[in-house]
């Protein structure tokens, strides 16, 4: 069963049931961000930032170095130490 319907108008407009905005948080000024999956339309809020953007800002030289998890735990280890030795 549909959530809810919409009115496609001549110019191409359709407005989203207020139901629809409030799951998806969107107010004027929103933007959806409309996709395939299949014989479906997705139809969702679009985000700010994509998930490229976020991994060039977080890794600018390439992917982080493979690291064991007993250095990642050394690591965790020294970073608490540190923080608790500035207090």
């Amino acid at each position: 069963m549909a959530l809810a319907r919409s009115r496609l108008t001549a110019q191409g407009q359709i407005s989203v049931p207020a139901d629809v905005r409030h799951k998806l948080g969107i107010g004027p000024g929103s933007v959806l961000e409309w996709d395939e999956d299949g014989d479906k339309i997705i139809v969702r809020r679009a985000g700010k930032f994509s998930f490229e953007d976020i991994r060039r800002v977080l890794f600018p030289s390439g992917p982080p170095k493979t690291r064991t998890l007993g250095e990642l735990k050394e690591g965790i280890s020294r970073y608490i130490e540190e923080k608790h030795a500035r207090r």
